[in-house]
């Protein structure tokens, strides 16, 4: 037997979810399974426990985009038991189960080793969210955004995505400016994280100019919509824009001016299916370049029950940094 959170549908197309007992021959018929310790609430899960659609593909579903455990059973020779593992992406919790659940059933290739620096309480503590906010700086990186190139702002900087990419990117030298809508509420844990400057996300919000003041070196953007387009049009020549969120819109109300007359680069970021060798490198630097002191402080735990609530605030904006599910409470 094992425990997890279903949700379901009805022929009516009518929604639920439930804490349930499974059996081990309900799991899905995949060669590793996993004795899961942790899952994370992350936006996207918060919109599959909450709306279901469009993020659940399939029914009945575990929710949870990633998890962190240990293998109990392999039969791909990968991996033996025993071993640590960490899950992201690769559509787990909207076409597979996911990890809010004591076991599941995963594919050899969708495992990573856990990084020996991290438990596995640390790296959910990392999770989706951290693990893309490290795919955002190495684009940033790639492209040759130095601390020496100027100021670098963070959008949704309160949440998961923007605590990590706050945090890391200070560690490593770069002036932070923190955009949020909770500057009141948050502004100290930003600075705490490392933020140097701190803008309300309503100076990012509106309609966007063709072209505007050059203002930053780079972003990591999590929000989309008119707050990428704003933040296209101010970034300076040769500047690298890291996006990897639709908070705000799917729509990209914005010019090729600031492409092709300051040369810019929009960098997507897409977490998902990042081949095992990129994974290995984002998570190598997390356990190198993310203050764990500053993880702790960003992270907050929950038992498995209290996910349908805390999906209700993440979706609400009310959520801050990461949520860790213990799924064995």
């Amino acid at each position: 037997m094992f425990r997890a959170l279903l949700l379901s549908q009805d022929d009516d197309g009518n929604r639920s979810h439930a804490i349930t007992e499974l059996e081990d021959t309900e799991l899905p018929d995949r060669p590793v399974i996993v004795d899961v310790d942790y899952s994370t609430l992350n936006y996207k899960d918060g919109l599959a426990v909450v709306n279901g659609a469009p993020i659940v593909r399939t029914w009945p579903m575990v929710p949870g985009i990633d998890l962190a455990g240990t293998v109990a059973r392999s039969d791909d020779p990968a991996w033996s038991p025993g071993d640590k593992v960490i899950v992201n992406g690769w559509d787990v919790g909207e076409s597979h189960w996911g990890g809010m659940a004591t076991k599941a059933a995963m594919d050899g290739g969708w495992l990573t080793p856990l990084p020996d620096a991290y438990t596995t309480h640390q790296a959910m503590a990392v999770g989706t969210a951290g693990y893309t906010a490290m795919l955002c700086v190495l684009a940033l990186e790639e492209h040759d955004i130095t601390p020496d190139s100027g100021p670098v702002v963070v959008t949704g900087a309160a949440g998961g995505v923007g605590s990590v990419a706050v945090a890391v990117l200070a560690q490593l030298g770069y002036e932070v400016v923190a955009s949020s809508g909770r500057i009141e509420t948050e502004g100290d844990y930003l600075r705490d994280l490392g933020a140097s400057e701190l803008i309300h996300r309503d100076e990012l919000s509106g309609p966007a100019r063709p072209l505007g003041k050059a203002r930053f070196a780079g972003a990591v953007d999590t929000v989309g919509s008119h707050t990428l387009a704003n933040i296209v049009s101010q970034t300076q020549p040769h500047g690298c824009v890291a996006a990897c969120g639709l908070a705000q819109g799917m729509d990209l109300p914005s010019s090729v001016a600031p492409f092709i007359l300051r040369a810019v680069t929009l960098a997507g970021i897409n977490c998902v299916y990042e081949p095992a060798e990129r994974r290995a490198q984002a998570w190598n630097r997390l356990a190198r370049d993310l203050d764990t002191a500053k993880l702790d402080a960003m992270t907050d735990t929950i038992a498995l029950s209290d996910v349908p609530a805390a999906a209700a605030q993440i979706l609400a904006g009310e959520i801050r940094g990461r949520v860790v599910i213990d799924v064995n409470r």
